[in-house]
C-alpha cells in the first residue's frame, strides 16, 4: 500500500530519475487585490489524491512518467528581490540535470524567476501566455516588480516577438496599445493559438498560466477574478494543442488562492489543469 505523502500524486519519483521536477513558490507577496495564493500549491497537493493518477482524455498516466515532487521553497517574509532569486537558484539546479521545471505559485510574478533562469539556457525561448489580464504595466503603485508587471518583466528579458498571449480581457489602454508592437496579445480567444503551435513546434518554449483565465463562474478562487473567461473544456482543448508542442522545456501554473473558494472547486480544476498539461507536454 503506498502512502499518502505530501506530494502531487504520480509526482514520487526519485530526483535523479525524473524527467520533470514539481516545485511550489508560495509567494503573493505583490498581490494587488485579494492575496491567499500562496496556499496553492499544498492545496493542490492534497486535492490531487482525490484524482486518478490516469486521464482518460489524452490516455496516459502519471505513473508511466519519470516524475518528482521536492516540495516548496520557503521564502523570506517581504522581501521578493531574495524570493525572485531563490526561484532562480532551484531552477538552473533543475536544467543543469536537464529536468524540465514545473512550478506551481504563488502569484504570478514567480514566473519571473524561472523564465530568467531558463533564458540563459535557451536564447530563443519563447513564451506562451494565458491569462485574464495583460501583466504589461511598466510599474505598479511605483514598482516595477509585480504581478502587475510580470510580462512586461519576461519582455525585457526575451524582447519583441518571444511572448504570445490568448485570452486576454482586462488591462491598462496603454498596455494593449504597447503590445501591438512588442508581443503577441490575442483579447479574449486563443483563435491563433493552433498557427502559433506550429510556428514554435521545435523550438524551446515555456508556458505560463494564470488560472485566472478560466471564468470564475467555475474557477472563483482567485485573487483578480474577471468575468468572461473560458469554460473547462476549452483550456483541455489548449492543452490539447499545446501537445503538438516537441520542445517545450518548462511550465507553471499561478494564481490559485484556494481559501476564496469554499466548495474546494477550484483547488480540483487547478489540479486536474496540472495532470492534463504535465501529460500533454512532458515525454
Amino acid at each position: 500500500m503506498q502512502t499518502n505523502i505530501n506530494t502531487f500524486i504520480g509526482f514520487n519519483n526519485k530526483f535523479k530519475k525524473s524527467k520533470a521536477v514539481l516545485f511550489g513558490a508560495p509567494f503573493d507577496g505583490t498581490t494587488s487585490f485579494k492575496p491567499g495564493a500562496r496556499f496553492a500549491p499544498n492545496a493542490m497537493r492534497e486535492d490531487s489524491w482525490a484524482l486518478e493518477s490516469y486521464s482518460p482524455y489524452i490516455n496516459k498516466d502519471l505513473e508511466d512518467i519519470k516524475l518528482c515532487d521536492i516540495g516548496d521553497i520557503e521564502f523570506p517574509f517581504g522581501n521578493k528581490a531574495k524570493s525572485l532569486r531563490m526561484i532562480e537558484r532551484l531552477t538552473t539546479r533543475i536544467i543543469d540535470q536537464n529536468k524540465i521545471p514545473i512550478m506551481l505559485g504563488g502569484e504570478h510574478l514567480v514566473s519571473l524567476a524561472t523564465i530568467n533562469s531558463l533564458y540563459k539556457k535557451y536564447k530563443d525561448l519563447h513564451i506562451l501566455h494565458f491569462d485574464a489580464h495583460t501583466d504589461l504595466r511598466q510599474e505598479y503603485l511605483e514598482e516595477k516588480l509585480s504581478h502587475a508587471t510580470v510580462i512586461r518583466r519576461v519582455w525585457d528579458i526575451v524582447g519583441d516577438d518571444k511572448i504570445y498571449q490568448f485570452c486576454i480581457r482586462s488591462g491598462l489602454k496603454e498596455e494593449f496599445t504597447w503590445a501591438k508592437k512588442h508581443t503577441h496579445l490575442e483579447k479574449f480567444t486563443y483563435k491563433t493559438l493552433k498557427p502559433t503551435i506550429k510556428k514554435l513546434k521545435n523550438k524551446p518554449v515555456y508556458i505560463t498560466i494564470d488560472l485566472d483565465v478560466l471564468d470564475p463562474s467555475i474557477f472563483p478562487g482567485t485573487g483578480t477574478p474577471e468575468p468572461g473567461g473560458i469554460s473547462f473544456e476549452q483550456i483541455l482543448d489548449i492543452i490539447k494543442k499545446l501537445s503538438k508542442l516537441n520542445n517545450v522545456v518548462g511550465f507553471d501554473l499561478v494564481e490559485l488562492s484556494p481559501k476564496y473558494d469554499q466548495s474546494g472547486v477550484s483547488t480540483a480544476v487547478a489540479a486536474k489543469v496540472l495532470r492534463e498539461l504535465t501529460l500533454a507536454v512532458i515525454r
